[in-house]
């Protein structure tokens, strides 16, 4: 039966490979035939980021639609499949209540919404081409956890919390607002590293592939499936993001895995290894927070560009530099969360 498991999610990580590269030649077509491409923000409001990013305005966005389609399109197909055949196909099927149900519609709605987002900044509706505001964002980061915490607390009545090595803990009504950090700080964590080719794609390759093994070992197998097939499809999508990329991921892929990785850890009860398995997306917030407190108190700015990974472009490293050593540490920084998993657990 494990083998078969251990089966089962590798070949539906591959199916979800094969699906999501066979699709992209359409995508790809489609973005470049009506020119949706991402609008990139004018000197005057961001000079350095403008300078280092000109080359890349007007290549296409809404590239996440092929990482959140397959997974949407891979798990109806596989539950229909179980209900119109037996057999296999039963055993194939990933989609179940308990596991797998709310981060797939948290991954849709998210996504959907963030589409919006994409088409905003493509046809030049927000600010300098930008589309949503900051704190529009955030109220929509804020609307989806609320549903989720929600889910959590009263359809689940769930309201422990585990900490590493003190085990677990009651904690309430408290348990709202954790959740509410929790998918808030990654949703935009996961946005504001999307900002050169390959990197956002290559570090939640490593989160998701992280937490899907933590889910494996939780016997959460319908969940490890689920990360599984988005990890496939993560693969296939850097196959043409990385640099010089054919395409962004654009918020409709970065906000909704964001959301979507916040609500596995949540739902693996193994969120406070969140900031180990996700570091870099640690480092990108910290790095952003750090600039407006400087700018606000000191007057003065401590990175030539905000978040990190433009300040490593401005003291001149490559673009592709930054991404490898970045998916380095990303994946180190997996490995290091599994192995406190795995200690903890014994």
């Amino acid at each position: 039966m494990a083998n078969f498991l251990v089966i089962k999610i590798f070949l539906l990580t591959t199916l979800s490979f094969i699906v999501t590269f066979a699709l992209t030649p359409f995508l790809t077509h489609f973005l470049y035939k009506y020119r949706l491409g991402k609008g990139i923000r004018d000197a005057q409001s961001a000079p350095i980021f403008a300078q280092m990013h000109a080359k890349k305005a007007g290549t296409p966005t809404m590239g996440g639609i092929l990482i959140w389609g397959t997974t949407l399109l891979l798990v109806l197909l596989f539950a229909f499949l179980a209900k119109v055949f037996d057999g296999i196909f039963d055993q194939l099927n990933f989609l179940s209540r308990p596991e797998t149900l709310l981060p797939l519609g948290a991954l849709v709605a998210s996504a959907l919404i963030g589409l919006v987002d994409d088409a905003f900044d493509v046809w030049r509706m927000g600010k300098n081409g930008g589309g949503l505001r900051m704190r529009h964002r955030f109220i929509i980061y804020g609307i989806i956890a609320a549903i989720g915490a929600w889910w959590f607390y009263f359809k689940l009545e769930w309201t422990v919390l585990h900490i590493p090595f003190l085990g677990n803990f009651d904690i309430g009504w408290w348990y709202i607002p954790f959740f509410l950090f929790v998918i808030i700080a990654t949703a935009h964590s996961v946005n504001i590293t999307d900002g050169l080719d390959g990197l956002a794609g290559g570090t939640l390759l490593t989160a998701f592939g992280a937490y899907g093994a933590i889910a494996f070992a939780q016997g959460r197998y319908d969940l490890a499936t689920f990360c599984g097939v988005i990890v496939g499809s993560l693969l296939a999508f850097l196959w043409f993001n990385i640099n010089p990329a054919r395409f962004f991921m654009g918020d409709t892929g970065s906000m909704s895995l964001g959301v979507t990785l916040g609500i596995i850890a949540m739902l693996t009860n193994a969120a406070l290894l969140l900031p180990v398995i996700g570091f870099i997306f640690v480092l990108e917030s910290l790095s952003v927070i750090i600039q407006q407190i400087a700018k606000k108190f000191l007057g003065r700015k401590v990175f030539i560009s905000s978040p990190i990974h433009h300040h490593l472009e401005a003291i001149g490293w490559p673009e592709p530099k930054i991404v490898m050593r970045f998916w380095v540490i990303a994946g180190v920084a997996a490995v290091i969360g599994l192995i406190l998993f795995l200690v903890d657990k014994a």
